[in-house]
């Protein structure tokens, strides 16, 4: 991707917006205040739109405008389920492929990761956290799967950005830490189930927190509150009734 060219910063700006909820899920992306803002036509932000959509980043239809998307709780499940399928595939290819090069490049990630969360910007290091396998996706050398490994990051970025508790991102840095020494000790097998327990640990942290929150609010304790303040009250009643 040529990063000067309008339209790809057009894309990046609004990508990094979105998964680090500086637009929060819900924002309008109306087509002519983007185009002004990065200096280009309609067509070429509808491009932009259009391939944030299939990401699955922004929502929208012929009819309405488009808008940062809301993943819900089942799509966030089934995200998840495809991603553990397309990240042990991903790994067995990279190690296929392993060299000082592609070591290299994944360590200045966590560098760049490891400094975002010692200064306490806890966005960037999140969306870093996504670019460590966005970069091992297209390690693979395979364009299908980088394809659908870097939708699917990009999906669970902002799933982890809307449900996810504010935390520290340092588990994820030494669980990829220890990825990249797993790639170095040459063991498929290890760097395989390094990886399902990496993928499962981000699902738990933003289903977890989902699930909490599609549970509504407690019923029984919201009533008895309620309840408790209505006896209360009666009781006060009743009381300054009998002084009378």
């Amino acid at each position: 991707m040529n990063q000067d060219a309008p339209a790809d910063i057009a894309y990046e700006a609004l990508r990094r917006a979105i998964i680090e909820q500086a637009l929060p899920p819900g924002t309008k992306l109306r087509e002519d205040e983007l185009a002004a803002q990065f200096g280009i036509s309609r067509t070429p932000v509808r491009a932009v739109l259009a391939r944030l959509q299939a990401e699955g980043l922004v929502a929208g239809s012929a009819r309405r405008t488009a808008s940062v998307a809301r993943p819900g709780l089942g799509e966030a499940r089934q995200v998840f389920v495809v991603r553990r399928v397309l990240e042990r595939e991903a790994v067995r290819l990279v190690m296929a492929r392993w060299t000082p090069e592609l070591r290299e490049r994944l360590q200045r990630i966590v560098r760049e990761e490891q400094q975002a969360h010692d200064a306490g910007d806890q966005r960037a290091s999140s969306r870093l956290a996504g670019d460590f396998h966005t970069a091992l996706a297209e390690m693979t050398d395979n364009f299908l799967l980088q394809r659908y490994l870097s939708e699917t990051v990009s999906r669970c970025s902002l799933i982890l950005a809307v449900h996810a508790k504010a935390q520290a991102n340092e588990c994820s840095i030494h669980e990829h830490t220890d990825l990249i020494r797993l790639f170095d000790d040459g063991d498929v097998d290890a760097v395989v189930a390094a990886m399902e327990a990496h993928i499962d640990a981000i699902a738990q942290r933003a289903l977890a927190a989902a699930d909490g929150e599609d549970q509504g609010p407690d019923l029984g304790g919201v009533l008895s509150r309620y309840a408790d303040l209505l006896r209360t009250e009666a009781s006060a009643g009743a009381e300054k009734t009998r002084r009378r």
